[in-house]
């Protein structure tokens, strides 16, 4: 067969950032072909290929995805008309062995991320942005219909990217960003779905099991690390070599998924991958994290691990760092008590990669439970710009 046959590749201007411990490819709405500036099949088929999902392999060797839940991602930015906001953001988790691409939720560690962009891509207007200290740019995130503040800092009129705050999970130091979640409870839900602080989910196989299911970044389903038979300081290849130990939390997740109303039907949970979160929690121990770094007990609230698409987080993941500190200001949740039962504005807590602090404070009004916001300190930065090629299929 001739050349001539096949398409040329189509060439988009994007920019591969890194927002916290993630990593994910930025468009422009603008940018983007014609058919891929509305929802849909196309749209997500274009993606999928810029990834380079979906990859029985799962290296996605044919795109920009690195073959992990934390590297597979796309992000689309466009000017914001909406009052008070200057950017809305619109993030796909992008599944790497089905081609599926998951809308159903926010990435919190590229929310750092968004808002550099926006300044770079001059989303923010100029009279905001100082000659040196900090723009904040006011992001509306549309997978979730909520608002998240970053404070960006700015010299010389400029983003600056290097700086010396040091995040685990990610190697060299950067400028700190803080990022805000205004109203974290996710969506238009309650904070707790089923009004309990705990629940009990019967999950096939494995009977019932106690869990916290929460609303607040992304919906996240808490249980207890000793109940499934974990320590709760196992890092990566401990969980994710193990077959047995995904198909029990994946389990718990699909279980969780139907208990908190986001799904009728385990395929249907499956389906829905991204959301939502599953992760165990156990009280204070000592570990070596995967950096060789020693965490001491003393040092931390709780430890903390959570899945992501299946495969537990070398890190953790913002959104469900939000979830984290919210339910651990809570008293009475798996969360809360692993901490050690007291009422907290912060909790600093354990994961794979090192610790993460994050700051939430709620307050029970008329026997419900609010959270106004929540806070923690990431960094991002441009990897590159420029144009990515991908087939039109």
């Amino acid at each position: 067969m001739s050349n001539a046959a096949h398409a040329p590749q189509l060439k988009v201007p994007a920019v591969y950032m890194r927002g916290g411990t993630s990593k994910g490819v930025f468009f422009r709405l603008e940018d983007l072909p014609a058919f891929a500036r509305e929802p849909g099949p196309e749209r997500d088929a274009f993606l999928l290929r810029v990834i380079g999902s979906p990859d029985p392999y799962q290296k996605q060797i044919d795109g920009l995805g690195n073959g992990s839940s934390s590297t597979s991602k796309v992000v689309i930015l466009s000017r914001s008309e909406r009052d008070g906001h200057d950017v809305n953001y619109l993030f796909g988790q992008v599944a790497i062995d089905r081609p599926v691409v998951d809308w159903s939720g926010n990435c919190g560690n590229l929310s750092a991320a968004v808002g550099a962009f926006a300044i770079h891509a001059g989303f923010v207007s100029q009279e905001r942005i100082p000659q040196s200290g900090h723009a904040e740019v006011r992001i509306w995130q549309e997978n979730i219909g909520k608002t998240i503040l970053t404070r960006v800092p700015v010299t010389d009129g400029e983003v600056q990217e290097t700086g010396d705050f040091e995040l685990d999970g990610v190697t060299f130091p950067a400028a700190g960003i803080e990022v805000t979640f205004t109203d974290p409870a996710a969506g238009e839900g309650a904070l707790f779905p089923t009004g309990q602080l705990t629940d009990t989910l019967d999950v096939p196989d494995l009977g019932p099991v106690q869990a916290t299911l929460i609303n607040a970044g992304i919906p996240t389903v808490f249980v207890n690390a000793a109940e499934l038979g974990f320590s709760g300081v196992e890092l990566q290849e401990e969980i994710n070599a193990n077959a047995a130990y995904l198909a029990k939390l994946e389990a718990i997740r699909v279980a969780g998924s139907m208990k908190m109303g986001l799904t009728d039907t385990p395929e249907a949970a499956m389906a829905r991958a991204h959301t939502p979160k599953v992760a165990f929690v156990s009280p204070p121990a000592s570990y070596t994290a995967s950096s060789g770094k020693i965490v001491a007990a003393d040092d931390i609230d709780l430890n903390v691990r959570a899945m992501s698409m299946g495969k537990l987080h070398h890190a953790m993941m913002g959104t469900a760092a939000v979830a984290i500190a919210t339910a651990a200001a809570i008293p009475g949740t798996l969360v809360n008590i692993a901490a050690g039962g007291q009422e907290r504005r912060s909790v600093l807590f354990g994961h794979p990669s090192g610790t993460l602090q994050v700051g939430a404070a709620a307050d029970c009004i008329d026997n419900e439970w609010i959270v106004e916001s929540a806070t923690m300190t990431r960094s991002a930065r441009v990897l590159m710009e420029g144009f990515v090629r991908a087939p039109k299929s």
